[in-house]
């Protein structure tokens, strides 16, 4: 059931870029080279997976990636200065996925004794990134609520 969620809102998320938020895209702002998080990302699987299978360097370069996607969002709001309320909202609510995501480690650590270093260590890349983001968001909110953002 939650895989289907996870999908079904996936492929929302795609439409509602791709259609409905289409308007806001700036192409001129959306410089990032996907390359430099692919290759690293690949290079990295290639070398650090579990165990040495075609699904599990696939499996582990997902990994990685996920932990850097959100990068180029993140360089663009940088360049742009600034974010929709929709974009920072969604991009709270994707930190606060990971938020929970790392209480599900602890959680499956000891209770099950589950525990993939690459897991780990992206998990912990991206936590630190969301973390960053997150802490500029309420940062960002606090100040605009009393005023101090000129």
């Amino acid at each position: 059931m939650m895989k289907m969620f996870f999908i079904g809102s996936s492929v929302y998320i795609v439409y509602a870029m791709r259609q409905k938020y289409m308007a806001s895209y700036d192409k001129d702002l959306d410089v990032w080279r996907k390359r430099f998080l692919i290759i690293p990302c690949a290079i990295l699987a290639i070398f650090f997976p579990e165990q040495y299978s075609l699904m599990e360097i696939l499996w582990t370069f997902s990994i990685f990636l996920e932990a850097v996607a959100i990068m180029p969002q993140f360089f663009l709001l940088i360049k742009k200065g600034k974010a929709e309320s929709v974009t920072r909202d969604y991009m709270a609510a994707l930190g606060g996925y990971r938020a929970f995501y790392v209480l599900n480690w602890i959680w499956r650590y000891f209770t099950e004794g589950f525990f993939h270093y690459q897991v780990f260590i992206a998990g912990i890349v991206q936590t630190a990134l969301y973390g960053e983001f997150l802490w500029k968001y309420v940062r960002y909110d606090l100040a605009k609520r009393y005023e101090l953002v000129h």
